[in-house]
């Protein structure tokens, strides 16, 4: 599959891809017991989540080859125990964002420091005029350069919030903690966004 030109893609228009492309829950719960038996139907799985798992990755890591490499290693561990996965309710991507979570971590511990994640919120082709364009990614990188500053934990809990746009009890799934823990991640990484940003600056996220 080629990525390359995924990773360019819009914040907005990857959100309506991914809005479209997802199944119901009661498809979904089907094609997943199927799955624990049946290769094409993880295929199927892999097909429908590989460029949300892609682009979560990517954001944190980025580097076309590593987040690659890493969410190729996602789906191998997600096919290695899917016959252990358990429905809970939760939408099948919270478990994949889980292993995903873990995963960019494992990487981390053995990589360089996150770089600056600019290339994740490029704005719409054919919306705001230039100017408007240009001022929009210049508060992007400044809100995002801080975000990279926050603890690791701040991070991910941020990313998985405004830019994944999951809810509070998938992230705390994905991120193997309770929800009040990450609503108090998400709590501390914003109030320390609004120390170092100007005040309308982290609506750009918020909103």
């Amino acid at each position: 599959m080629d990525v390359t030109g995924s990773a360019a893609q819009s914040f907005e228009q990857a959100e309506r891809e991914r809005s479209l492309s997802l199944p119901p829950r009661d498809d979904e719960r089907e094609l997943v017991e199927r799955a624990k038996y049946e290769p094409p139907a993880f295929g199927e799985l892999y097909d429908r989540y590989f460029l949300q798992i892609y682009k979560f990755v990517y954001s944190r890591v980025h580097d076309q080859a590593i987040a690659e490499d890493v969410t190729s290693d996602v789906f191998l561990k997600a096919l290695r125990g899917i016959g252990r996965y358990q429905d809970t309710g939760r939408p099948f991507s919270a478990w994949l964002y889980q292993i995903a979570v873990n995963a960019v971590a494992d990487r981390f511990r053995a990589a360089r420091p996150l770089e600056d994640i600019d290339a994740q919120h490029d704005v719409s082709v054919g919306g705001p005029g230039l100017e408007e364009m240009a001022a929009r990614r210049d508060r992007m990188s400044r809100i995002w350069a801080q975000v990279e500053t926050l603890p690791r934990q701040q991070q991910t809990a941020l990313v998985l919030k405004f830019q994944e746009d999951m809810k509070i009890e998938d992230i705390a799934i994905a991120m193997g903690k309770t929800a009040g823990a990450v609503k108090l991640l998400i709590h501390r990484g914003v109030s320390r966004l609004r120390l170092n940003l100007a005040g309308g600056e982290l609506e750009e996220i918020e909103a």
